[in-house]
């Protein structure tokens, strides 16, 4: 994590472009938790996006639930940033 402070508060979104419905979130915790889901981001080449009042909107959602419409436009501009950095965008 050389490149990101540690956070107080990490949130991981899963996305198929390819199949119906929003983001889930699939990973969500605070400290040493949080620590942990961007190690294992930057280890598998997930690109990050710090956004700490997206994270806290986005901790609120269950585990395997997916997103509320509300967050729909603020989830789809950091999707939309992870395409153009994996290139597939």
């Amino acid at each position: 994590m050389a490149d990101h402070p540690f956070p107080r508060l990490a949130v991981a979104l899963a996305y198929d472009i390819d199949e119906p419905g929003a983001p889930r979130v699939v990973a969500k915790g605070r400290g040493l938790l949080a620590q942990q889901i961007v190690a294992l981001a930057e280890e598998s080449g997930v690109p990050l996006e710090e956004n700490a009042a997206l994270a806290e909107a986005l901790e609120r959602v269950e585990l395997d639930e997916e997103i509320p419409e509300a967050l729909f436009a603020a989830v789809a501009a950091i999707i939309a940033y992870v395409l153009r950095a994996s290139g597939r965008l």
